[in-house]
C-alpha cells in the first residue's frame, strides 16, 4: 500500500518477516483514537472538508465498534491496515488525505505510548490492591512471632506482619517509579512526522489535549526515534517483578513440610498428577519464572537500542512485542500475587513453638546484658556465642533450658566478672514477646512500630490511588469530548 517508489510486491516471505500485525492488536483502539484526533484537527487547520471529515469519522468509528472488521493479513502493521479499510470505506479522495501530516513513526509511538499510560494505570491500581492486602493480613500478626533470617539462618525474632510490611515498602516504592515514569510517558509524539516535522500547518498541541497528554515531545527527531521512557518503564517493570520473584521464594519456603509457616488456599495450589499426597505451589513458582522472562524482554530492548543511528530505524519495532509483554505479564502476576497473600492460611502456632525454641533471641540476651551489666557488647557477645554452643552441643535445647552451672561454667572461661544467676535470670525472662517488646527502634518489629507502619503505607497508597484516579479521569474525560466532536461531525 505505501510502496510509491518500489514496483514489484514484497515478497512474501518478507512480508510475514516484517509484519507487527500479531502485536498489533493491542494498539488497534490507540491507533483509531490517534486517527480520529488526527483527522479532526486537520480538518479545523482547514486540510480536509466538513465532507471528507465525516467520512473518515465514519470508517473509523464503524472499526471502533466492530474491531473485527479490521482484515490484518498482507499487510505490514496496524496502521496499514487501518488505512486500508478507511479508503475502502470513504474512498480514496477523502480516505487518502487521513495520513496528511504524519508518519507511521509518530503513529506508532503514539499508540504505544497511550497503550502504556492505561498500563501504568492499570498495574498501579492493582499495585494497590495487592499493598492493602498486605497491610491488611499484616494487621492480623503484629504480635505473631517468626525468625527473622539472614543467609537462611535465624537472626533475630521478628514477626510475620513485619515481613508482609517489608514487602508492602518495596512495592509502594515500585508503585512510585511507574508513577513518576508516567509523566515522561504521557506526552504527545503525533505532528513530528516521520523524522523532521511537517510544511503542512498543523496543531500538535491540539491532538495532544484531545488524547489527553499533558504536552508534547518537543523535538521532532526525539519523538520518534527515542525509546528511553519504554526502556525505563521495561525497567521499572523488572524491578516489579524481581520483588514479586522474591515473595514467592519465601512463601514456596514457608509453605513447605519443613517450615509449614503458611498454607496456600487449594485455589492457588496445583497438583500431581502422580502424587495424591501433593499440594504444590505452582503459581508462586511460574511468578518465579516469569521474573526472568520480564527482565528477558528488558534485556532484549536494551539490545535492540543499542548504538542504533539517530532517527527511526525499523528495528524499534521489535521494542512493541517485549514491551507489551512485560505490561500482560505484570498484571497477571500482580492479580495471582493479590490473591495468594488474601487467602493463605497463616499457622501462627508453628511460628510461636519455632520462635521458642530458636536461638534468634541471642542479640536480645547479649544487649540486655550491655544494659543492665554495663559490659562492652563485644564482650557480651562473646559470652553468648559461647552460651549458645553449649546449648547446641546439648542436643539443641533452648538457651532457656541451660543448667545454672553451665551458665557459670561459660563465664569461668571467659574471665568475665558477670555472676551466673544474673546472666540466667537474663535469659529465663528473654521470650519471643518480650525480645519484640524491647525493640522500640524505629523500624523493628515493636508492636507500635507495626502500627505506624501500617499508617504510612495506607496514607501513601491512598494518595496513590487518588492520584492514579485523577489520571484516569482525565484521559476519559478527554476522549469523551472526543467522542462528542466525533457524534458532532458524524451526524450533522
Amino acid at each position: 500500500m505505501y510502496r510509491s517508489r518500489p514496483k514489484d510486491n514484497l515478497d512474501d516471505d518478507v512480508l510475514k518477516f516484517l509484519s507487527s500485525t500479531k502485536q498489533d492488536e493491542a494498539i488497534l483502539p490507540y491507533d483509531i483514537l490517534g486517527s480520529e484526533a488526527h483527522t479532526i484537527m486537520l480538518h479545523e487547520m482547514g486540510h480536509i472538508t466538513a465532507a471528507e471529515v465525516r467520512k473518515i469519522l465514519a470508517a473509523l468509528e464503524e472499526l471502533k465498534k466492530n474491531p473485527d472488521k479490521l482484515v490484518f493479513d498482507g499487510y505490514e502493521d496496524v496502521h496499514e491496515a487501518l488505512e486500508a479499510f478507511v479508503l475502502k470505506r470513504a474512498g480514496s479522495e477523502a480516505g487518502g488525505k487521513m495520513h496528511t501530516a504524519r508518519s507511521r513513526n509518530d503513529q506508532v509511538v503514539l499508540d504505544v505510548r497511550m497503550k502504556i499510560r492505561d498500563d501504568i494505570n492499570d498495574i498501579c491500581a492493582a499495585l494497590a490492591d495487592l499493598i492493602d492486602g498486605l497491610t491488611e493480613r499484616a494487621g492480623e500478626t503484629k504480635t505473631t512471632p517468626v525468625p527473622l533470617y539472614t543467609h537462611l539462618q535465624h537472626g533475630q525474632i521478628g514477626t510475620f506482619s513485619h515481613y508482609l510490611l517489608s514487602y508492602a515498602f518495596a512495592l509502594l516504592r515500585d508503585m512510585e517509579r511507574l508513577y513518576l515514569a508516567y509523566q515522561r510517558i504521557n506526552q504527545s509524539p503525533l505532528g513530528a512526522g516521520a523524522i523532521g516535522g511537517s510544511s503542512i500547518p498543523i496543531d500538535r498541541k491540539r491532538t495532544a489535549v484531545m488524547l489527553g497528554f499533558d504536552s508534547i515531545v518537543k523535538n521532532s527527531i526525539d519523538a520518534t526515534s527515542s525509546r528511553d521512557v519504554f526502556l525505563e518503564y521495561a525497567a521499572d517493570l523488572s524491578i516489579l517483578a524481581l520483588t514479586l520473584a522474591r515473595i514467592a521464594e519465601d512463601l514456596i519456603l514457608w509453605s513447605t513440610s519443613e517450615f509449614g509457616y503458611i498454607e496456600l488456599a487449594d485455589r492457588f495450589s496445583s497438583t500431581s498428577s502422580a502424587m495424591p499426597q501433593k499440594k504444590n505451589p505452582d503459581p508462586l513458582e511460574i511468578v518465579r519464572a516469569k521474573s526472568a522472562i520480564i527482565i528477558g524482554h528488558l534485556v532484549a530492548m536494551l539490545g535492540i537500542v543499542k548504538a542504533l543511528p539517530s532517527g527511526y530505524s525499523r528495528d524499534l519495532q521489535e521494542i512493541k512485542p517485549e514491551l507489551l509483554g512485560s505490561s500482560m505479564t505484570i498484571i497477571a502476576e500482580l492479580k495471582v500475587m493479590n490473591g495468594v497473600i488474601r487467602s493463605l492460611q497463616v499457622n501462627k502456632e508453628r511460628m510461636i513453638e519455632v520462635s521458642n525454641s530458636s536461638y534468634a533471641i541471642a542479640l536480645d540476651i547479649a544487649e540486655q546484658l550491655v544494659t543492665t551489666e554495663k559490659i562492652p557488647f563485644r564482650t557480651a557477645h562473646e559470652i553468648v556465642g559461647a552460651l549458645v554452643n553449649k546449648a547446641a552441643a546439648k542436643r539443641n535445647v533452648a538457651l532457656s533450658k541451660l543448667q545454672q552451672e553451665d551458665i557459670a561454667l561459660v563465664i569461668r572461661e571467659k574471665k568475665s566478672p558477670l555472676k551466673a544467676d544474673q546472666v540466667a535470670q537474663i535469659i529465663r525472662n528473654m521470650t519471643p514477646d518480650k525480645s519484640l517488646r524491647a525493640r522500640k527502634s524505629a523500624g523493628s518489629p515493636h508492636p507500635s512500630e507495626q502500627e505506624e507502619m501500617i499508617k504510612t503505607i495506607s496514607e501513601g497508597v491512598t494518595n496513590y490511588k487518588a492520584g492514579i484516579q485523577k489520571r484516569i479521569r482525565m484521559i476519559q474525560g478527554s476522549f469523551d469530548a472526543l467522542s462528542r466532536t466525533v457524534d458532532r461531525y458524524t451526524k450533522s
